[in-house]
């Protein structure tokens, strides 16, 4: 059977952190556009900085991915303009919303990348201080609208204006990029449900949570 593939997207920016002070602590949350072509390897974008690589980075979260749908949202919600790289992606999707990728989703991007949905962006006290707003990761809560995270299954060379396949996962349960991010604040999620997205190819750092999690309600 051939996966389902939704309408085809286009690559708007690709985006590459500069190391930066933000706050009290340096960051590469800050993204610049750039109109060159990219290389996309297991750990992420050639020329990409990833400063606090405890939480952030690594194989199974190597490329952050935003859709200007929900940049669009976001202009309309501050009445401010939003420039691509904004959130602190690497990857900004034109015609994309957060509530339209499912966790273990395939994106093919241009001739030779292909990525896979892992997790949901969770705000920090970073993006809020490149906000410039303490409420900011309630706010990002609220809208709903997380982005999300990515594996790199086969690296190559992207730029601004390629062409993004999207594939629906099929080889277990379909959820959503948005249902991951409101159980991260379920205070009392199933067995169940936890258990049904342990069948997912989450981000490590997302199923060692949920395992953690099953080991403290005792299943």
């Amino acid at each position: 059977m051939i996966p389902h593939q939704k309408a085809n997207q286009k690559l708007a920016s690709v985006n590459l952190g500069v190391e930066r002070v933000v706050g009290s602590s340096v960051s590469g949350i800050y993204k610049r556009s750039t109109d060159k072509p990219t290389r996309i390897e297991k750990f992420g974008l050639v020329g990409d900085k990833v400063i606090d690589k405890r939480h952030h980075g690594g194989p199974d979260q190597a490329v952050y991915v935003y859709g200007s749908d929900d940049y669009r949202w976001w202009s309309s919600e501050i009445s401010k303009s939003l420039a691509p790289g904004t959130f602190g992606e690497n990857l900004t999707i034109a015609s994309l919303s957060s509530k339209d990728i499912c966790i273990g989703d395939r994106l093919d991007i241009g001739d030779s990348v292909v990525l896979q949905v892992t997790a949901p962006r969770i705000p920090c006290s970073t993006l809020a201080n490149r906000m410039g707003d303490k409420q900011f990761p309630v706010k990002f809560r609220r809208a709903e609208r997380p982005g999300f995270y990515c594996r790199v299954l086969q690296s190559g060379i992207v730029a601004a204006g390629v062409e993004v396949r999207i594939i629906n996962y099929e080889a277990g349960p379909r959820i959503s990029v948005v249902e991951m991010f409101r159980l991260y604040y379920e205070p009392a999620p199933s067995a169940e449900t936890l258990c049904r997205i342990l069948k997912l190819p989450l981000a490590i750092r997302e199923r060692k949570r949920i395992e953690s999690t099953l080991q403290r309600i005792g299943h």
